[in-house]
């Protein structure tokens, strides 16, 4: 598929034209043998080219691409160096990884420290996301502690999750004006499986999706993985483009749409209310399942918490609509506990889906998380405070370091989106890495390839000290002199 498609065909091969089309305008344009081969290395890396998937011969590439096949030999000769493909004599050319790096979606565990050798530990800036609360994990294992002997007497198998959590999840959606039965909720291990379980259900190879553009990077990996057409809806520094929306969703009728509307990630912006609105009647109208993601919904810093979007529908109109949310952004990543909330149906499709996956989620995990589901509108004030103070700090940070860059300071969320003024991103962050500084690279977020090169996202959820660090890095490799190339060699996870 292309326009930012993931390539997976069903005989493993992609055709010349699909390739040409993936490719930047700027690289058919001048299709010379190094921007050709790092043109194709970056759509393996972001996933766009799934691996072990034959490319074109070299005479049909030449053609479709208008370049001559010395220069496809060429570009096929450096990825073959590079080890992101191989060849053999009679079977063509293979995507593949080079030994020592990483698939999308995986994350270094060491963090930022791996891209220094002088003992710097470096600065995670990818991951908008914080530590756990100070003392709160250990008062929810010193409460969960006794109880898990009674448990452990059980087989410990919960494919709903355990009941008393489902209970909690459904009482604190009753809380916020969206009425919820326990059996209304499956628990998951985060959010993320909460949303691969919904398209694993929902969607097959080929289906139409519409997502925001930019949008979770995790999420577009989740739908390249299934082999989705993507279309999108413009979410700008003015909000989102609901007229372009409405049309899109009667033109293509897709068969599920995934927004994030609470403080939206990357951008952190907030549905209005009558947008929200818009967006439930247009999907009823076109049978279009909502997945509505929530994980950051918490994060209010300047404005109340919303009310999840459901809620604001009539009654027996938000059959369609699927919420999902986990404890990940306001108490730790590590607690892999994410919920599901849809009609009683769906959750029992979505339990049978889950059971053929990993059978139950992690009843430890669970248990702890429920004098932490209890304690959320106790706890959550200190935490929105906190991130109060370390976005200004990263704001008067970049007013020192880069003033020539700009943002809207967001409502709410973990980040800021920023704007480079110049379509650097991908270079920026490849340079900031070799200066110990790993950073979200605005295309990571983008629908189609090589959109968002003018934008970072950078978290505020680091001490006040650390984050000024990375932005003084950042600034010493933006203004260091050297022109910034629009190549891009690594991929960065982010979260």
């Amino acid at each position: 598929m292309a326009n930012g498609r993931v390539v997976h065909t069903a005989d493993r091969t992609i055709g010349s034209r699909q390739l040409a089309a993936l490719l930047p305008a700027e690289v058919l344009a001048r299709p010379g043998y190094r921007t050709l081969a790092d043109a194709v290395r970056t759509l393996i890396l972001d996933g766009r080219i799934a691996l072990h998937v034959r490319l074109p011969a070299e005479r049909e590439l030449a053609e479709a691409v208008g370049a001559s096949r010395a220069t496809i030999t060429s570009a096929y000769d450096l990825l073959r160096e590079s080890g992101y493909v191989r060849s053999r004599r009679g079977s063509g050319t293979w995507t593949e990884l080079p030994d020592g790096h990483r698939p999308v979606g995986a994350h270094a565990i060491l963090g930022a420290g791996g891209y220094r050798a002088d003992d710097d530990p470096g600065i995670d800036l990818a991951i908008a996301a914080m530590g756990a609360p100070e003392g709160s994990l250990a008062a929810a294992l010193a409460w969960a502690a006794p109880r898990l002997p009674q448990l452990a007497r059980t087989p410990g198998y919960h494919p709903f999750g355990l009941p008393d959590l489902r209970t909690a999840v459904a009482e604190r959606f009753n809380r916020r004006g969206l009425h919820t039965r326990p059996e209304q909720i499956l628990i998951t291990a985060g959010a993320q499986q909460a949303f691969a379980l919904v398209v694993s259900l929902l969607c097959r190879a080929g289906d139409r999706v519409l997502t925001e553009n930019p949008t979770y990077a995790n999420a577009l990996d989740a739908l390249r993985h299934a082999r989705l057409r993507t279309g999108s809806i413009a979410v700008s520094d003015a909000g989102w483009d609901m007229e372009i929306a409405e049309s899109t969703l009667r033109q293509t009728v897709p068969r599920l749409a995934y927004v994030i509307p609470d403080f939206h990630n990357p951008t952190g912006g907030l549905m209005p209310p009558e947008q929200r609105l818009r967006l439930l009647a247009a999907t009823r109208a076109t049978g279009t399942w909502l997945v509505v993601d929530e994980t950051i919904a918490d994060i209010a810093l300047d404005v109340p918490m919303p009310a999840p979007l459901a809620s604001l529908a009539p009654r027996g109109g938000a059959d369609h609509v699927i919420t999902i949310g986990s404890l990940s952004k306001t108490h730790w990543g590590g607690l892999r506990v994410g919920w599901v909330r849809a009609t009683a149906k769906m959750i029992t499709e979505l339990t049978s889906v889950r059971v053929s996956a990993d059978m139950t989620g992690s009843v430890l995990d669970q248990l702890v998380a429920l004098p932490l589901m209890d304690d959320l509108g106790r706890s959550m004030p200190a935490r929105l405070a906190q991130l109060r103070i370390q976005r200004e700090a990263l704001v008067q940070s970049l007013q020192r370091h880069t003033p020539e860059w700009s943002w809207q300071l967001p409502p709410g969320g973990l980040s800021l989106w920023v704007d480079l003024g110049e379509p650097v991103s991908s270079a920026l962050a490849e340079r900031a890495a070799s200066a110990g500084v790993h950073i979200g690279r605005g295309a990571r977020f983008g629908v189609d390839p090589g959109t968002f090169e003018h934008r970072l996202r950078i978290p505020y959820t680091l001490p006040a000290d650390r984050l000024d660090e990375g932005v003084r890095r950042l600034a010493s490799a933006f203004h260091d002199g050297v022109p910034l190339p629009s190549a891009v060699d690594r991929p960065h996870w982010v979260a």
